[in-house]
């Protein structure tokens, strides 16, 4: 895939998670996608990302920043949401808070297979 392919795939795949089109994610992701260095496959990525959607009901992944050089596509990602309960540990418990998520993403065969992520933690607990 080329470099307006990567971004066109990632926008669909960031616009597939935010309708929550769970029946679409595998034309995105890889059936045996990493996450963080750990084989998780199609079914724990969704697992991941529905128990996110249940722990974060107003959830929407808003591109803040976004770099491409193929195979490899970058992304911080800007959230604004307010938790039920938890968050990564922390006890949000309905306060709203923002974070940043940095993220890589390698695409082979034109869907997602590897991804790296880093969530800045302290600045949800700096706003708690």
């Amino acid at each position: 895939m080329g470099r307006d392919e990567i971004i066109q795939s990632y926008q669909g795949y960031i616009a597939c998670l935010n309708r929550q089109g769970w029946q679409d994610l595998h034309h995105f992701v890889a059936n045996q996608v990493r996450y963080n260095d750990a084989t998780i496959g199609l079914e724990g990525y969704l697992d991941m990302l529905v128990a996110d959607f249940r722990a974060i009901p107003d959830l929407s992944f808003n591109i803040a920043v976004l770099a491409c050089d193929p195979p490899i596509i970058a992304s911080r990602l800007a959230f604004d949401c307010t938790p039920a309960g938890e968050l990564f540990g922390l006890g949000v418990n309905g306060k709203r808070v923002r974070f940043d998520e940095n993220v890589f993403y390698e695409f082979r065969d034109g869907k997602i297979q590897n991804v790296w992520s880093i969530i800045d933690k302290s600045s949800i607990a700096a706003q708690i």
